[in-house]
């Protein structure tokens, strides 16, 4: 997250995708009868979306996204759960988190942005409280053990914490070092659009195991293959949103590898 309020874009969110692979789902667009402005990817499984972008307009507040992340901590009782997907379509059709049954949900961080800044509202499951934190002018880092790696409650995984770290550390100096860019909405690629970051949000060509991968592929011994899926980029300005996306292919043949970036429709 960059947060420059002079700039001609103020706000950008770079958002990557991690599940495990297998899961289904669909790439952005307007899944939703009952919120046919937003727009986002549609988590097959579940329904929801791990991230939601709304317009805005008459009837609805915008533009504004939201963006969900799973944290740390006390899971839902199996049989009450709910799918955390449904937040960051309740919360950019200006719904309360705080007014909702938060034991029915396992632990979470939601990333609320507008053309203003963005805040982070954070859940740690039963017992716990739920938080939230304005984000500061300048490089912002949420991860899954929250703003800055700081949650109240994180990960007892030394292991999982240091691959957090290493991968913040690395990408928040690779972003600082590069010129900020100013996405604006219309028809230039995202090459154009992001310039000199667009090389480094797709991975900066490290190797998807690399303790510092932002795009990855790890096995944490249970068999199951964990890694990102996709990468989202946003841009909030005075003409709107500018989003662009692009799909990690399931075996990358290279570091940084994806599908090709596609403009999505705001």
């Amino acid at each position: 997250m960059s947060i420059e309020p002079a700039a001609a874009a103020p706000v950008l969110l770079l958002s990557v995708r991690d599940e495990y692979a297998g899961r289904r789902w669909a790439p952005p667009g307007r899944h939703w009868p009952a919120q046919p402005s937003a727009v986002g990817g549609l988590d097959l499984v579940a329904g929801g979306t791990w991230l939601a972008v709304e317009p805005g307009g008459a009837e609805a507040p915008g533009p504004v996204a939201a963006c969900l992340l799973n944290g740390f901590g006390t899971l839902a009782p199996k049989e009450a759960r709910l799918s955390r997907g449904e937040l960051p379509l309740l919360a950019v059709r200006g719904g309360r988190v705080d007014e909702l049954d938060l034991d029915r949900y396992d632990p979470f961080h939601l990333v609320v942005v507008r053309p203003t800044g963005a805040h982070v509202l954070s859940w740690g499951g039963s017992g716990s409280r739920l938080t939230g934190l304005e984000l500061p002018t300048g490089l912002s880092v949420v991860l899954n053990d929250g703003p800055e790696g700081l949650a109240e409650s994180r990960t007892a995984s030394e292991h999982i914490r240091t691959l957090m770290a290493a991968r913040a550390a690395h990408f928040r100096a690779r972003f600082a070092a590069a010129p900020r860019p100013e996405p604006r909405p219309g028809p230039a690629t995202a090459e154009e659009a992001w310039g000199d970051w667009l090389p480094v949000v797709t991975g900066d060509g490290l190797a998807f195991d690399d303790s510092a991968a932002l795009v990855q592929r790890r096995e944490f011994g249970d068999g199951r293959l964990w890694g990102s899926s996709s990468i989202s980029l946003l841009a909030f300005g005075g003409g709107g949103v500018r989003y662009d996306f692009a799909t990690v292919p399931v075996d990358p043949v290279e570091p940084g590898g994806c599908e090709g970036w596609r403009r999505v429709e705001i």
